[in-house]
């Protein structure tokens, strides 16, 4: 998979979690991807990538804390 196709997987997880109701976190999105928690530090990559392309934003009801936090779609 190449960048833009890990951002636009990341994007999509991102929107299948709000319409279940649910928010994407590192650990979801790693499960997706199928990889072990060692491998985290990519997940976060890839969210930020996906952050910074405008696709996803920061869930600001959890607050600043890196390790809890939680993403929403750009346009929730």
């Amino acid at each position: 998979m190449d960048r833009a196709d890990r951002v636009r997987s990341c994007y999509q997880h991102c929107a299948l979690k709000w319409v279940m109701s649910e928010r994407m976190t590192n650990q979801s999105l790693r499960e997706r991807f199928h990889l072990p928690e060692g491998k985290s530090a990519i997940i976060s990559q890839i969210i930020a990538a996906t952050n910074e392309a405008g696709m996803i934003k920061s869930d600001d009801k959890v607050g600043t804390s890196r390790k809890f936090a939680r993403y929403l779609p750009f346009w929730a």
